[in-house]
């Protein structure tokens, strides 16, 4: 009985050393995660809004699943491209291994973007273009498209005969350039279309609703709005149910802030141009690891938008554009 004992005790002894031999060649787990951790910088327009909390969380959510140490960046103001150039010029000091950037200005954010090729960090364009060639990728909504989106729907119910006016964001930043753009070139089809006004309100609702207000007074027989933004798109929508024209002049706004999605149910809002932002923040991380890896990436990868109004605002895939924080 003992022999067998003694035996066993060799055979655990022998099981034992071959386990901690095993283990001092193998690398923990968690040393392995964090030799694979790709560093990602996004800097994005703004630190807050709904639209930007949805990107962050796809991006969160993509960070999470691909091992990404993920620092999200903004400056306190969609208008100071400024700070952007700072916050740029900060993450290209820090090395991370991929940029994503959501440029404030197309043109102003273009050397600084340049800069990042010293350094071999790649670069993903998220939201809106950048003027660099040293960008390995766009992610993000065709703008263009939306805008011919919103004036498609806008003609249809306004007429080919109408005064209109346009509520813009940034300008000097592409996606808001590409809106309008898209937009315009649309509605040149019609002779009997007329854009009487187009106001820039740098994404500050107040100066959106002062705008709209004074487009209003000024153009009395206009006949439909159309705002490019979330932000440009609340102040127009405060604007004209104040002055009493809700329902009466046609309106189509960009993004479902809260206030939006009210304004729909309540006929002021005619329809809105939505995007993808959760798609847009996780489809930029997805791309910023391809990308880090060295992998092949598209030169575009688009994310679509949904025209959304109120006989289609129940759909179920609607519903998941509308209310991205609800599970």
């Amino acid at each position: 009985m003992s022999k067998i004992i003694v035996i066993c005790g060799k055979r655990i002894m022998i099981v034992a050393l071959l386990t901690l031999l095993l283990s001092s060649c193998t690398p923990s787990k968690s040393l392995q995660s964090e030799e694979n951790i790709i560093a990602v910088d996004m800097i994005v327009k703004l630190d807050r809004g709904d639209y930007w909390d949805t990107i962050r969380m796809g991006a969160e959510a993509a960070a999470k699943e691909y091992n990404v140490k993920l620092n999200f960046l903004a400056p306190d103001n969609e208008n100071n491209y400024k700070e952007q150039i700072t916050l740029m010029e900060q993450s290209i000091a820090r090395k991370p291994d991929v940029i994503v950037l959501a440029a404030s200005d197309y043109e102003a954010l273009g050397q600084v973007t340049d800069q990042t090729s010293y350094y071999n960090i790649p670069v993903i364009s998220m939201d809106s273009e950048v003027a660099s060639a040293k960008v390995k990728s766009y992610v993000g909504t065709n703008n263009y498209e939306a805008g011919q989106k919103a004036a498609e729907r806008l003609v249809k119910l306004t007429g080919e005969n109408s005064q209109i006016g346009i509520v813009n964001f940034v300008q000097g930043a592409r996606n808001a350039d590409q809106r309008e753009e898209g937009f315009l070139d649309y509605v040149a089809r019609f002779s009997g279309v007329q854009v009487m006004d187009i106001e820039y309100c740098g994404s500050d609702e107040q100066l959106a609703y002062k705008q709209t207000k004074q487009m209003l007074m000024d153009f009395p027989n206009l006949n439909g709005i159309v705002s490019l933004s979330a932000e440009s798109s609340i102040g127009a929508g405060k604007a004209v149910v104040d002055l009493g024209y809700a329902g009466l002049v046609k309106l189509i706004t960009f993004d479902n802030p809260p206030e939006m999605l009210e304004l729909l149910q309540e006929g002021t809002v005619q329809a809105m141009v939505v995007q993808n932002p959760f798609n847009n923040g996780y489809m930029a991380i997805v791309t910023a690891v391809q990308a880090a890896r060295g992998e092949h990436i598209d030169d575009r990868i688009p994310t679509d938008t949904k025209l959304i109004d109120l006989d289609n605002m129940l759909w179920p895939e609607n519903q998941k554009l509308l209310f991205p924080f609800v599970k």
